[in-house]
């Protein structure tokens, strides 16, 4: 039978259930390997060692022996004193070399019993490696950026708003997980600017969910920046982490939610503002006069005798309420009037409006008429 057993402690340094949202676990995890990798140096240092201690206690104890044997052979009388000592050493040596083998088999207990590890589980199959690093790319134009998120928008915009829909946790991994290429700063840009228009065409519920996808983003986006790795390699411990979070952590997420639509509704009011200006900007133009000026304006600053004459678009009272007026005053509100549209001298329009016409030139006349005895100076 299969023993399974090794596989009960099994030492990893980036055990993310482990750690603190607050922590820096990058660092962490650093530390925690460091720290393995020096135990471990240490004791294949004290395994060289007692390997080291047992093969020259072996070689001292064969040179020991040989000299014994020598001597046995030539059985000098003189060498008797001699081959007495060296049985002696021959019997400590044999003593320490059981001390070393026990030492070494204590050690090799002890080895069997150390929980593995990422440096222990697999070997190198290559001596040598290499890589086709790519290299940093220079700093993006504005052009190349927005040709660069265009490109980008025109392929994956059925698969991005699809990801901005969804609203479990475990969905939202698996769809990244199918479309890894998502995992970027062009789908968190996508997603933002989605949301300001929802929001600008009021609806409210669906800028909040696809708001939602767009913080988990950027979420992934910020933990990939702080290990600097690219997002796709690392999206998965984010979600990792937002299904196993505590309450610290999740009510940061659910800050930085509610402050990024609040951002949205600001960026969509000011948008409606202006488009608002716009459109009444657009509106003024259609409106200017042949003078250029706006009949709504000119028609807001005549004096108030003026105004009603317009409303009630009687000729007589106009030309009463111009004669009461300074020549020179009333000359200037007639040609802004006559500028902005809102009075057309020599007017010839359709039905019954050739008598209407009329009357506007004879007001028109009366007007140029005291204006021109007043440069005179006839009062």
């Amino acid at each position: 039978m299969v023993d399974y057993s090794v596989w009960d402690h099994i030492e990893v340094s980036d055990d993310e259930d482990e750690t603190h949202p607050n922590i820096d676990t990058a660092s962490l995890f650093r530390w925690r390997h460091q720290a393995r990798v020096e135990r471990m140096e240490q004791f294949q240092k004290e395994k060289e060692e007692l390997d080291k201690g047992c093969r020259e206690c072996k070689r001292k104890l064969a040179e020991c022996q040989k000299k014994v044997k020598e001597l046995e052979v030539a059985d000098a009388e003189s060498g008797k004193g001699e081959l007495q000592r060296l049985q002696v050493e021959v019997q400590q040596l044999r003593k320490e070399e059981k001390s070393w083998e026990k030492k070494i088999e204590e050690l090799r207990r002890k080895e069997k019993n150390m929980p593995w590890n990422v440096d222990t589980l697999s070997k190198d199959g290559f001596s040598k490696s290499v890589f086709n690093v790519k290299p940093e790319e220079e700093d993006e134009s504005e052009e190349q950026k927005e040709k660069k998120h265009k490109s980008f928008v025109e392929k994956y915009k059925k698969q991005i708003k699809h990801f901005g829909m969804l609203r479990r946790w475990d969905d939202s991994q698996k769809y990244l997980s199918d479309n890894p290429d998502l995992v970027c700063e062009e789908t968190a840009n996508y997603l933002v600017i989605w949301c300001i228009d929802l929001e600008v065409e009021e609806k409210h519920a669906l800028m909040e969910q696809v708001a939602h996808q767009t913080i988990v983003m950027q979420f992934i986006l910020e933990l990939a920046k702080s290990l600097k790795v690219d997002p796709r390699a690392c999206f998965r411990q984010f979600f990792t982490k937002i299904k196993t979070a505590d309450q610290q952590y999740m009510e940061g997420f659910t800050e930085e939610l509610e402050a990024f639509k609040e951002r949205v509704r600001g960026r969509a009011k000011v948008r409606l503002e202006k488009a608002m200006k716009e459109y009444e900007e657009e509106e003024r133009q259609k409106r200017l006069g042949p003078g250029g000026l706006d009949p709504v304006e000119v028609y807001e600053s005549l004096p108030a005798e003026l105004q009603k004459c317009f409303d009630s678009k009687d000729v007589q009272m106009l030309q009463d309420a111009i004669s009461k007026m300074e020549p020179a005053e009333a000359k200037y509100h007639m040609q802004r009037c006559i500028d902005s549209g809102l009075w057309v001298p020599n007017a010839k329009t359709a039905e019954g409006a050739e008598k209407g016409g009329e009357e506007t030139e004879a007001v028109y006349e009366e007007v140029k008429k005291e204006s021109s005895e007043e440069e005179k100076g006839n009062p």
